[in-house]
């Protein structure tokens, strides 16, 4: 009598790693099951897909609190009040900009890649958490701001939520010129520009 073969066997943290760059690289869509399959632990049966993740959505949230808890964190700074309020933005950007362009991974930002390869017919469970991290991001760049007027870096008049959309626009460009091959280099003198802005409206209050 025949016996039958043992299951294959993986690094559940290893594949979710594996599968983090899959979704990283194509987006959620464009990232099939038998891609998943191939790659996690150098290939798995459907049956082995299933009984460890339970479906492609429930993977992918795990990839998103995985990206969240790692890549993810170089937006920290905004929500650190001991950091001055410009100093915390600059750093976010800065450190983006790295993080975005560094090997071992896909470039860019796996969450502004959400926006870009998200379509109506992707299910809440997808687009909801990528949604959550980019208000979550938004809402420390208004923070730093109203920081920043309140301590009289800024003046009093300053147009909050122009000035947030303007960093935060930024922050999610920067993805695109990962995804271009723009060098690093290039991305961080793009910050000093970019945080010029602050430092003239910063000027007209005579402090910084």
């Amino acid at each position: 009598m025949a016996t039958m073969g043992r299951p294959r066997t993986f690094d559940r943290d290893v594949a979710i790693t594996q599968a983090m760059h899959l979704f990283w690289e194509h987006g959620y869509e464009s990232t099939s099951l038998s891609q998943l399959k191939a790659a996690i632990g150098g290939g798995i049966s459907a049956p082995s897909f299933y009984a460890a993740f339970g479906s492609k959505e429930a993977l992918f949230q795990e990839v998103v609190e995985r990206y969240q808890n790692s890549h993810g964190r170089v937006t920290e700074s905004l929500f650190d009040p001991l950091l001055p309020p410009r100093e915390a933005i600059e750093l976010t950007l800065r450190r983006s900009a790295k993080m975005q362009s560094e090997a071992g991974h896909p470039p860019g930002c796996l969450v502004t890649l959400g926006v870009m390869h998200t379509c109506s017919a992707q299910p809440t469970a997808v687009s909801a958490p990528l949604a959550e991290a980019r208000a979550r991001n938004r809402a420390g760049i208004i923070a730093c701001i109203e920081r920043g007027i309140a301590q009289g870096e800024l003046p009093t008049e300053t147009d909050t939520s122009a000035l947030a959309a303007m960093f935060d626009s930024f922050l999610m460009g920067l993805t695109a010129l990962a995804r271009d091959a723009i060098p690093h280099a290039v991305m961080d003198a793009s910050v000093t520009q970019v945080m010029a802005v602050w430092d003239a409206l910063s000027a007209t209050t005579g402090r910084r």
